[in-house]
C-alpha cells in the first residue's frame, strides 16, 4: 500500500469527508480490519481564505508548496490537494516535489468522458468558474465543454461556499438557489454538472439535478485509493523512502 499525502483543511469539512472516502475505499477493496496508509497536512483556512481573497497567489502558492513538501518528507507516495480551487497551483506544487500530484480534475474528467458526456456545467468558487486553471484542463487535456453560470449565479454559489458550507452551514434556501441555477445551466445544454467545489456534495445530491452530478471529491478520493492499491486492489508495497533533489 502506498501511502497518501493529503493537503487539507481548505476546509476540514470537507478533508474529513476525503478522509472517510478514502479509508471506506481501502476496506471495500481489502477487507478485514485494513485502512489507508495516509498523512495529512492541514492548513488553518482562514489563512488560505485570506491569501485568495487579497489576490496573493504566491503566497498561497509557497504555502501549499510547503505543505507538499513536507508531506513528502514524511515518505507519501503522492500527494493530492483536498480542494479544487487551490489547483490553480498544481503545476507549481508538482514541480516543487519529487512524487506526483493528483490532480482532482483529471478522474472527474475522465469519468465524464467514459459516460459519453462532453457538454458539462462547472459548479465552484468564483475563482474555479472564472479563471482558466480549471476549465481550461476540462477542455484541453480531456475535450470536454465547459459551462459556467452567469455572473448573479457565480456570486450566488461563491457566496453559499465561502460564508456558509466552509463554516458547517447547510441551508435549504440555498441548497434550492443551486437547484435553479443547475436547471438554468441544463436548459443551456449542459449534459451533466461537476461539483468543482469540494464543500458543495455537502449541499447538493443527486435529487437536486436532472442530469447527472459528477463529485469530485469523491472521484479524487476514488482515485487516490486505486493509485495507493493499484487497479488490481491489492496492496501495492509502499516505496519505503523518497528520492530528493540534489542539494
Amino acid at each position: 500500500m502506498r501511502t497518501i499525502g493529503l493537503i487539507g483543511g481548505m476546509s476540514w469539512e470537507s478533508s474529513a469527508v476525503y478522509y472517510r472516502l478514502i479509508n471506506d475505499g481501502v476496506r471495500q477493496r481489502l477487507g478485514g480490519l485494513h485502512s489507508a496508509r495516509c498523512l495529512m497536512w492541514s492548513f488553518d483556512f482562514a489563512e488560505i481564505e485570506n491569501a485568495q481573497r487579497t489576490g496573493r497567489w504566491d503566497d498561497a502558492a509557497a504555502l501549499m508548496i510547503d505543505a507538499a513538501r513536507r508531506l513528502e518528507h514524511g515518505a507519501a507516495a503522492f500527494v493530492m490537494i483536498c480542494t479544487n480551487t487551490m489547483h490553480r497551483m498544481a503545476d507549481e506544487v508538482q514541480d516543487a516535489i519529487d512524487i506526483p500530484l493528483l490532480h482532482i480534475a483529471d478522474p472527474t474528467a475522465k469519468r465524464i468522458r467514459a459516460d459519453g458526456l462532453r457538454r458539462v456545467a462547472l459548479l465552484g468558487t468564483a475563482f474555479t468558474m472564472e479563471q482558466d486553471f480549471y476549465k481550461g484542463r476540462l477542455s484541453g487535456r480531456h475535450g470536454l465543454d465547459v459551462l459556467v453560470p452567469d455572473e448573479e449565479d457565480r456570486q450566488t454559489i461563491h457566496r453559499v461556499i465561502y460564508q456558509e458550507l466552509v463554516q458547517g452551514r447547510v441551508l435549504p434556501d440555498s441548497r434550492q438557489a443551486c437547484r435553479e441555477i443547475i436547471g438554468r445551466l441544463v436548459r443551456c445544454g449542459a449534459e451533466a454538472v461537476i461539483l468543482g467545489c469540494t464543500e458543495l456534495m455537502l449541499l447538493i445530491g443527486p435529487e437536486d439535478s436532472p442530469v447527472p452530478l459528477y463529485d469530485t471529491t469523491a472521484l479524487h478520493a476514488e482515485a487516490a485509493v486505486t493509485m495507493s492499491l493499484g487497479a488490481s486492489g491489492r496492496a501495492l508495497p509502499d516505496p519505503g523512502g523518497i528520492t530528493r533533489r540534489p542539494g
